[in-house]
C-alpha cells in the first residue's frame, strides 16, 4: 500500500521524521518519480565524495527514477559538475544539471534588454562562461579580464562605466571590492538595468583555507601546523551577502534565481524536454533548510534533509517548534544522516 492521504497531508507541512523504516521509505520512493538532488553537502563536500552517493545515483537510475542535479553553486561550470558525477561512476548529460549559473543565463537570455546589451558580472569564470554559451555578452568578471584590474587603484570618480551594460548579475565573487560595488550600484541607477542574483546563500564554510559549500561551519579556532597558532576565518560571505550590499547601495531589489526561488523548478520544466515535473511525485534532497528545504516547500514537493552538510537536526526541530510561519516552512518531511541511508530502500 502507498502513503495514505492523511500521511501525505502531514508530509506537506513538514514532519521532520527520520527516514529509518524500510517499509515507510520504500513507500515514499514508490510515491515519487523524480529526485531533485543538491550536490554540495549531499553528494560531496569539497573534494570528498559522501558515502553512498555513487550507489544511490546508480540505484535511482536502475529503478527508473528521473534525477536532476539542482545546485546553488554558481562557481562551478556544468562540465565541472559532470566531471564530479563521472568520478562517482555516473554518466549524466548536461541537460540534467541545473546550476544557478545556467539558470541565470536562461533568465537573462529572455530579457529584451540583455539580448542586445552586456551583463556586468560579479562572479567566476564559470558564471561568465555560461552567459557566453547562451549568447550573452559579458562585462566585468574575475581578475584577468583586464579592465577592472587597471581601475582598482583609481579613485571611484575616475572609474569608467561601460555604456553597453543592461544588466548586473551578482554571483559568488571572492574579489568583490569597493570599486565593483560602486560600479554595480552606478549601473543600477538606471531603472531599465536588470538586477539579478544567482542565489541567496549568505555564507559558506571554510576548511583548511578553502571554501567548502557543504561543510558545517566551525567556531573560530587555531589550527596547529596550518596557521601558526593564529585564529582564522571559518566562513566567507556568500552571494546573498554581496547582493545585500548592492541592494542597500542601489536602493534596488534583486531577482533571485537560485533556491529557494521556484525559478529553477520552472527551468527544468521549460528546458528538460521530458514530461513536466509533477510536484506531487517529486522529492527534493538537500542539506540546507533555508535554500533546499524551503525550495521544496515553495514548489510543493516532498523534502528530505541530509545531515551530511550545513543544516543540523536541531535547527530543523527549532523551526518546527517555532510560531513563525516562515520558519515552519523550513522543516523537512524527513531527514537522513546521509544519502547512504537511502540504499536499503533501493534493494530487496
Amino acid at each position: 500500500a502507498g502513503l495514505s492521504r492523511a500521511e501525505a497531508g502531514r508530509m506537506a507541512v513538514g514532519g521532520c521524521r527520520r527516514l529509518s523504516s524500510v517499509t515507510r521509505g520504500r513507500e515514499l520512493l514508490a510515491a515519487v518519480d523524480t529526485f531533485l538532488l543538491d550536490c554540495d553537502g549531499v553528494l560531496w563536500d569539497g573534494p570528498r565524495d559522501i558515502g553512498g552517493a555513487a550507489q544511490l545515483l546508480g540505484g535511482l537510475r536502475a529503478s527508473g527514477k528521473r534525477v536532476y542535479f539542482v545546485s546553488n553553486n554558481c562557481s562551478r561550470s556544468r562540465d565541472a559538475v559532470l566531471a564530479k558525477l563521472r568520478a562517482l561512476g555516473l554518466q549524466a548529460g548536461p541537460e540534467l544539471v541545473y546550476s544557478t549559473a545556467r539558470c541565470s543565463a536562461l533568465y537573462l537570455g529572455t530579457g529584451t534588454r540583455t539580448r542586445h546589451r552586456k551583463v556586468y558580472v560579479l562572479g567566476s569564470q564559470a558564471l561568465c562562461g555560461e552567459l557566453r554559451a547562451a549568447g550573452l555578452r559579458v562585462s566585468g568578471g574575475p581578475p584577468g579580464s583586464g579592465e577592472e584590474e587597471e581601475e582598482e587603484g583609481r579613485p571611484i570618480s575616475r572609474c569608467h562605466l561601460d555604456p553597453e551594460v543592461g544588466a548586473v548579475l551578482v554571483g559568488y565573487d571572492e574579489h568583490f571590492n569597493f570599486v565593483r560595488l560602486a560600479k554595480a550600484c552606478s549601473y543600477l541607477r538606471d531603472p531599465r538595468c536588470m538586477f539579478v542574483a544567482t542565489n541567496p546563500d549568505p555564507w559558506h564554510p571554510v576548511s583548511g583555507g578553502a571554501v567548502v559549500p557543504g561543510l558545517k561551519p566551525q567556531t573560530p579556532s587555531a589550527v596547529d601546523g596550518e596557521t601558526g597558532g593564529q585564529i582564522t576565518c571559518t566562513v566567507r560571505p556568500g552571494t546573498g551577502s554581496l547582493t545585500a550590499a548592492i541592494e542597500v547601495g542601489s536602493g534596488r531589489k534583486a531577482v533571485v534565481i537560485g533556491k529557494p526561488s521556484r525559478f529553477m523548478f520552472d527551468c527544468i520544466n521549460g528546458t528538460a524536454g521530458a514530461a513536466p515535473l509533477d510536484p506531487g511525485r517529486t522529492l527534493m534532497v538537500g542539506d540546507r533548510l533555508d535554500t533546499d528545504i524551503l525550495f521544496g516547500a515553495n514548489c510543493g514537493v516532498r523534502t528530505v534533509l541530509t545531515l551530511s552538510g550545513v543544516s543540523t537536526l536541531q535547527e530543523a526541530q527549532d523551526n518546527m517548534a517555532s510560531a513563525l510561519p516562515d520558519r515552519r516552512r523550513m522543516v523537512p518531511d524527513f531527514y537522513v544522516d546521509s544519502v547512504e541511508d537511502f540504499l536499503p530502500l533501493l534493494t530487496g
